[in-house]
């Protein structure tokens, strides 16, 4: 019998077990958030059938939450406040047959929060299922919707859907802003491309927080040989969740459908010649000052390549007015069938 064990062969067998404990950690923490959120499905739906019948008022709560408390010493999840949620809770998605399946795979902290902070039954789908498929906390949650991430999702112009799962769709789709702020660049009135592009480079930390996380910087100005002649892309960058190149080009002026042909153009030469087997392929990102929204539409309508087209602009202004840009029902309603085939 062997007594001694190898360095390597301990680290093997330690790798093995903390992925067993992970696994099954994961899967117990799944099993008692569902159990959570059914239990207050049940009291929130006890109380709300009895102020119904009975014509209770609010106060009721606080009477079962001193006795609740009484037979449950140490436990905060039986507060006055927290019983009106369940039953709340329960009102609002008894008969919602698509999202009462969603709020058992979060847990009860983001559900109150997407519940509170979210009236439109459409915004609070998007953020179930984000919250479920991103294993977003409660920090993160809160982030996302002061960051008015779902509006800026519905009023993105992007053609991410052209190609991959379900998934990854919305993945890239959720990459792309409507407008970044380069409030850190140190520009003129009168500046060019070339000098909006050097102070992306020389605050590259601020530039790609701006952009989100996950993205890392290849090069500007990055060459690629075409039929024998030198073409150069503004900002090279890769994105580590999507896995795939990701090239930007800055315009100083309004967009113009020429550009998402010359996107196109990169992305097909970046995918042939610098594109790895194991990556996604290729997404381009257009950064103009201004554009039109309905020529973006027309130059992205039958592009073959993901490409998207947003402003930026270089004074930290407030937030424009999202309500005014929102899409139709309808077309809010198409683009949150991307979630069916998760």
């Amino acid at each position: 019998m062997k007594n001694n064990i190898t360095k390597e062969e301990c680290n093997s067998l330690v790798a093995s077990i903390q992925s067993t404990i992970d696994s099954r950690t994961t899967r117990v923490i799944k099993i008692l958030n569902k159990e959570t959120i059914d239990l207050y499905w049940e009291i929130g739906k006890l109380i709300f059938l009895e102020v119904k019948n009975k014509g209770w008022g609010k106060q009721v709560v606080n009477v079962l939450s001193l006795e609740l408390r009484k037979k449950y010493p140490g436990s905060k999840g039986y507060s006055s406040s927290n019983l009106w949620r369940m039953r709340n809770f329960f009102e609002s998605y008894q008969d919602n047959q698509k999202l009462a399946p969603l709020v058992r795979e979060i847990n009860w902290s983001c559900n109150i929060l997407i519940f509170e902070k979210c009236k439109d039954l459409d915004e609070r789908y998007f953020y179930l299922n984000m919250a479920r498929n991103n294993a977003w906390s409660k920090r993160i949650l809160m982030n996302q919707i002061e960051q008015k991430v779902y509006e800026k999702y519905l009023i993105s112009q992007e053609n991410f859907d052209i190609s991959g799962s379900g998934q990854e769709k919305l993945k890239t789709s959720i990459v792309l802003k409507d407008e970044y702020t380069f409030d850190f660049a140190d520009l003129g009135i009168d500046y060019s491309e070339h000098e909006l592009e050097m102070q992306l480079i020389q605050n590259v930390r601020e530039f790609l927080s701006e952009l989100g996380s996950a993205f890392s910087f290849i090069g500007n100005q990055y060459r690629i040989e075409v039929g024998g002649k030198d073409y150069f892309i503004d900002l090279l960058l890769f994105h580590r969740q999507l896995k795939c190149l990701v090239a930007v080009e800055l315009k100083i002026g309004e967009f113009t459908p020429e550009y998402a042909g010359k996107m196109q153009f990169y992305l097909a030469a970046l995918d042939e010649q610098v594109r790895m087997l194991d990556e996604n392929p290729s997404i381009g990102i257009i950064i103009c000052k201004e554009k039109n929204r309905t020529v973006v539409e027309y130059a992205l309508k039958y592009s073959s390549k993901p490409i998207g087209v947003s402003t930026y602009t270089i004074s930290d202004t407030l937030p424009k007015d999202y309500e005014k840009m929102l899409p139709s029902p309808e077309k809010i309603a198409k683009k949150l069938q991307i979630f069916e085939n998760l």
